[in-house]
């Protein structure tokens, strides 16, 4: 009797730290962007993404994230979306990050879902706007290195009541440059090629919650059953999708052979 509640507690012990480990293990995903399009001062610029944070927290005032991040090295941090949880809105969880971010690098933001859901949206923006942060709402930017330039366009989650093309021609993305996109959702990489984005940098999809080894997501919102854009770079031409398997979890609380995420993507100039 004894030996098997040994071997249950046991059991039970391992399976606590497995799932643990599962939700609070930071990892970071390395990719090299490399294109003929990219100006030779960006070559070897680090562009480090973070996303759907959605109120999780990694130590104390999101020290173990804000370490991670610094150790990354980043000339831009860019933010996909869903820094909060409009289930459990929490936005000083965030601000705690941001405090300590925009002191390492530029920091630019878009809306996800869970901003617009809350109907607190323009505060959000405001507080980060008030803390350095470079908020982008159908708009375009351009980031200059040593003279030369490359665009940086973000657009709001489609909650917000317009549809990606449309949010995407309102930003007046320039033609004649190596064009970066923020948007929220990967399901509308067919509207980010059309519009010929060369890397759209995406998150929402949680990495499919619960990834099989060997097959990828199980589930993502917008997608629906085994999403086909839930985490890595995907091509289709000229264009490139970065997707975020995220930090947090929303209403599913927890991630399955799916490690906390930051992406770190340096460029190439070719």
């Amino acid at each position: 009797m004894f030996r098997k509640l040994v071997k249950y507690v046991f059991i039970l012990a391992c399976l606590i730290v497995f799932f643990y480990v599962n939700n609070n293990w930071l990892t970071v995903s390395n990719h090299t962007m490399q294109s003929p399009e990219i100006p030779t001062s960006f070559d070897g610029y680090r562009i480090v993404q973070v996303s759907d944070l959605h109120d999780a927290t990694f130590g104390d005032k999101q020290q173990r994230l804000v370490n991670k991040i610094q150790q990354t090295k980043p000339d831009m941090i860019v933010i996909t979306g869903d820094i909060i949880d409009s289930n459990r809105y929490n936005l000083q969880n965030s601000l705690d990050l941001i405090d300590q971010i925009v002191k390492i690098s530029d920091v630019y933001y878009v809306t996800g879902n869970h901003e617009v859901a809350t109907n607190d949206v323009e505060r959000i923006k405001e507080e980060l706007m008030a803390r350095g942060v470079r908020v982008l709402s159908n708009e375009t930017a351009t980031v200059e290195r040593a003279g030369e330039t490359i665009s940086l366009t973000g657009i709001d989650d489609p909650l917000m009541g317009e549809v990606a093309p449309q949010m995407i021609a309102d930003s007046r993305v320039p033609s004649d440059a190596f064009t970066v996109l923020l948007a929220h959702r990967p399901e509308d990489f067919q509207a980010y090629v059309d519009a010929g984005i060369d890397v759209t940098f995406s998150g929402h999809a949680h990495g499919g919650q619960f990834r099989i080894p060997g097959i990828g997501g199980l589930v993502a919102p917008g997608q629906g059953y085994f999403p086909k854009y839930t985490a890595g770079i995907h091509e289709q031409g000229q264009s490139k999708l970065v997707v975020s398997r995220g930090l947090g979890n929303s209403i599913i609380p927890i991630r399955l052979f799916n490690l906390p995420e930051i992406v770190v993507v340096t460029l190439k100039s070719s």
